[in-house]
């Protein structure tokens, strides 16, 4: 007897495909402001990705407005409301002295520590709500969602 196959799927629709594109990236970036707005971070969500960026390694405030992508005036002021909160450190670059380098402090690794903490608590108390099944199924989406970011 030979193995059964589940029956084919049919595939979306091109106007399916259209309304799971816009319907999907709606609901990504309301989460994401949901979770940066909602968790009562001690910074402003930009301040935090730039916190974020210094965890990751030092960096010229140059470096920092082109992967934040936004001008370097903004990025200056970004830096200097950070520096004045005490959460990072500006030193003279040891191979150049036209140049700065901004590393986290302490605080500041405290700080990027915190707010995550706080955003997983904002968002397993929402997970906390639903069943398993749903669960389950966001447990595979976000494989799906993870390749497409990497994309």
């Amino acid at each position: 007897m030979a193995p059964t196959t589940a029956p084919a799927r049919p595939s979306m629709t091109r106007a399916q495909r259209d309304r799971l594109t816009s319907d999907l990236r709606i609901a990504c970036m309301r989460i994401a402001r949901r979770v940066r707005f909602e968790s009562a971070a001690p910074v402003a969500p930009h301040q935090f990705s730039v916190l974020v960026r210094l965890e990751e390694q030092v960096r010229t405030p140059k470096e920092l407005a082109c992967v934040e992508k936004v001008s370097a005036p903004s990025m200056s002021r970004t830096v200097a409301g950070l520096v004045d909160a005490g959460l990072v450190a500006r030193a003279d670059d040891p191979t150049d002295g036209r140049q700065v380098i901004l590393s986290l402090t302490p605080e500041g690794r405290r700080t990027v520590r915190d707010t995550r903490r706080r955003r997983d608590q904002w968002f397993a108390a929402r997970l906390e709500r639903l069943t398993d099944e749903e669960r389950e199924v966001l447990a595979r989406a976000t494989e799906v969602l993870e390749r497409v970011a990497a994309e």
